[in-house]
């Protein structure tokens, strides 16, 4: 960074952090005799919608770029209610999930789209329902840490669970430490 980005408040774009993806399939087992939480078989990447340059016209030229096969039902593009995108990648093997979406991650920083994108979440349900509540493990891309979400409705989440998964998880994923990036994710299109 120059003199000129500092005058006009420019700032590097931070580039996401992939690796730690990988952590997770080993953490699940964590989760799994701890809290009896297993995947969900849905996962998500979520990314700014189109602008500028590097403008992606229609959701088959954003599978076509992941190298995704347009008719592939087990993939699909959707919007939020924010104007967010998301990938959402449904399939029972959690292995298979972190896999395909580190794939599209590396697709889209190779193809100058690093700055757009903004989370990974993996669903996770209670193996006996009810359980304790279901949990979305969100991946924050640019800082490469984890945290635990847990909504419970509309507009109401589970403080306890999520910090009870921290607990467990601490030693087996790098967790969020801090708080005030443990976003509420509502409406996701992950369950």
């Amino acid at each position: 960074m120059g003199l000129r980005d500092t005058i006009f408040g420019r700032t590097k774009q931070v580039a996401p952090k992939l690796d730690n993806l990988f952590a997770l399939p080993n953490a699940a087992i964590t989760l799994q005799s701890e809290l009896d939480l297993v995947t969900s078989g849905q996962a998500g990447l979520c990314f700014k919608a189109s602008s500028g340059e590097s403008t992606l016209e229609t959701d088959d030229d954003i599978k076509a770029l992941l190298d995704f096969d347009p008719t592939n039902t087990s993939v699909t593009l959707t919007t939020d209610d924010l104007g967010f995108r998301w990938l959402v990648i449904t399939d029972p093997d959690l292995d298979s999930q972190v896999t395909r979406l580190h794939a599209a991650n590396t697709s889209m920083v190779e193809h100058g789209l690093g700055p757009r994108l903004l989370c990974a979440v993996f669903g996770f349900k209670p193996a006996t329902p009810p359980g304790e509540g279901s949990v979305r493990l969100v991946y924050l891309l640019k800082q490469g840490t984890f945290y635990p979400f847990a909504p419970t409705g509309a507009n109401a989440r589970d403080n306890e669970l999520e910090l009870r998964v921290r607990s467990f998880l601490g030693s087996d994923l790098p967790m969020e430490q801090d708080l005030s990036r443990w976003m509420a994710l509502w409406n996701l299109p992950v369950r």
